[in-house]
């Protein structure tokens, strides 16, 4: 989820600016999602700060048939495309369903869908998280109201694998794996590297690296298509407020770069990035505090990489900004496959 949203825990030069006012609620945000849940926000599925915490009020997700439209876009080839993915860290599969998450899911109708941050436990999963027309699947963290992934997919996946084979990583139920024919489906849900950036050296010396290892041995066997909440946004030109969060976690050199390492290492390319290379304020990530969202004072912190042999099968990567429901937004794929 950002930063978790972190944006810096360091003030901004121009404090005093409304600008500047704007920017350091983006970055506290951010920047404690991954702590210990406050006790105040503990019956509320939520890791944040009191402070970041969803309005009580939160309707039900925005979607709009106008917001879940599909362009007619056709690959490198111009092949049409025929397979729609999406992704969306929920921030809690409780509050999620209770304020009507699945309404998004029914409308856009994806063939998969990888979910983060369910904070719900295998064992408290409610019986509406089954969704007619979809097999779901779980990975949850040990400790309850933490972290934790799932997958939505319209087939029976072939095999499902949850973590990445490292007990020091998957006790936060940080990724899970769905095989398909064709590819392999992984979604994530990578540490945020924490107020004062307590974990940054754990995300990047740790778990970057054994996230990397894990999915080399996947792309050997067949391509893989990754996505989630990588809590790192890559390049300037993917937050708001870039000079103001250069050591808030989530865009510090040692994330972007170590992001670079692995996209150059495993031949994956950003779908975002590769159909819009300039695209300005394009956002998938906001904080709840000081009217963020509706100020478009973001960060693109959600991805689908895919390996380098799908890339001429993208046709379009999308940002559905308009859906409500979490502080992050879901992102789709579209593929020619």
């Amino acid at each position: 989820m950002p930063p978790k949203k972190r944006q810096s825990t360091s003030k901004p030069k121009a404090a005093g600016s409304k600008r500047a006012k704007l920017d350091e609620a983006a970055s506290e945000s951010s920047a404690g999602k991954e702590k210990k849940p406050a006790k105040a926000a503990a019956k509320k599925d939520s890791d944040a700060p009191a402070a970041a915490a969803a309005p009580s009020t939160a309707a039900a997700p925005s979607t709009s048939a106008t917001s879940l439209e599909c362009p007619a876009a056709k690959d490198a080839e111009g092949r049409p495309w025929s397979l729609k993915l999406a992704s969306w860290n929920i921030n809690g599969l409780r509050a999620w369903l209770k304020n009507n998450g699945t309404r998004y899911l029914l409308e856009e109708a994806p063939f998969i869908i990888g979910v983060q941050e369910i904070k719900c436990p295998s064992a408290k999963v409610p019986p509406e998280a089954s969704i007619p027309g979809y097999h779901a699947l779980f990975s949850s963290a040990d400790k309850d109201g933490y972290a934790g992934t799932g997958i939505y997919s319209r087939d029976k996946p072939l095999s499902v694998k949850e973590g990445i084979g490292a007990a020091k990583h998957d006790g936060e139920g940080r990724v899970i794996t769905a095989e398909f024919e064709k590819f392999y489906f992984v979604t994530a849900y990578v540490p945020n590297s924490g107020r004062q950036l307590a974990r940054l050296k754990y995300r990047v010396s740790e778990w970057d690296k054994d996230f990397a290892a894990y999915l080399r041995g996947l792309d050997a066997v067949k391509p893989v298509i990754v996505c989630g909440d990588l809590n790192v946004a890559h390049l300037e030109i993917d937050l708001a407020n870039p000079k103001t969060n250069q050591r808030t976690a989530g865009f510090t050199k040692e994330e972007r770069d170590s992001f670079s390492s692995m996209l150059s290492s495993l031949d994956l390319v950003d779908t975002f990035r590769q159909v819009h290379p300039d695209q300005t304020k394009a956002y998938t990530f906001w904080s709840y505090m000081r009217n963020a969202r509706a100020q478009n004072i973001g960060w693109r912190l959600d991805y689908f990489l895919v390996s380098k042999r799908l890339a001429g099968r993208v046709c379009d990567s999308l940002i559905r900004s308009s859906v409500m429901g979490s502080d992050h937004c879901p992102i789709v794929l579209l593929l020619s496959l």
